[in-house]
């Protein structure tokens, strides 16, 4: 993902990877984005959450050929394992095509004590009006310090079929269940 969006602004570099500084990234990032986006910008507490946002904003659309997507910023990655070798980045991977994500998967975080770090952070955004947080999953915590073994996710199925073959931008759009529909 880094590479993908240094691609787009690559005096990023410097602010992202050689001498972390989240204020700098930010104007850079002002200057690239479009101006309806600045509100945005501004909220962003983190340059893994940056990062994101910066691809979400610059580099999705343009990902027409299936290409993956690897190592996502751990803040917006909840449920996914460290990676082994890059600190503040987690284990996982999206699945691009025809400018959208078909598929997500990852390797789950086993460890409970980092798992409820997470969910305690998810559960602040949750509270600060962020409609993608999670909240604290006391049950999945209780699995993992009872020894629930390794596992992996992977998100891919019908409905992300169905955007592709319908060319529907979300995949609310192709939800077979009405009522799961905002």
């Amino acid at each position: 993902m880094t590479e993908l969006v240094l691609e787009k602004i690559p005096q990023l570099e410097s602010s992202l990877l050689e001498t972390p500084d989240l204020s700098a990234a930010k104007t850079m990032c002002a200057e690239i984005l479009s101006p309806k986006l600045h509100d945005d910008l501004s909220a962003i507490k983190s340059l893994g959450e940056l990062l994101n946002f910066c691809f979400e904003q610059l580099c999705e659309q343009d990902l027409q050929n299936p290409t993956f997507v690897i190592d996502y910023p751990i803040e917006v990655s909840p449920l996914a394992k460290p990676h082994r070798s890059k600190p503040g980045f987690v284990e996982r991977f999206e699945l691009f095509a025809t400018g959208r994500e078909l598929a997500n998967a990852f390797s789950e975080l086993t460890d409970p004590v980092d798992q409820r770090q997470r969910f305690l952070l998810q559960a602040e955004k949750k509270a600060a009006g962020d409609e993608e947080a999670c909240g604290v999953d006391e049950d999945y915590l209780f699995a993992l310090e009872n020894g629930l073994p390794p596992t992996a996710g992977l998100g891919i199925g019908i409905d992300r079929l169905a955007m592709l073959l319908t060319n529907s931008p979300s995949i609310r759009d192709v939800i077979a269940f009405p009522l799961l529909k905002p």
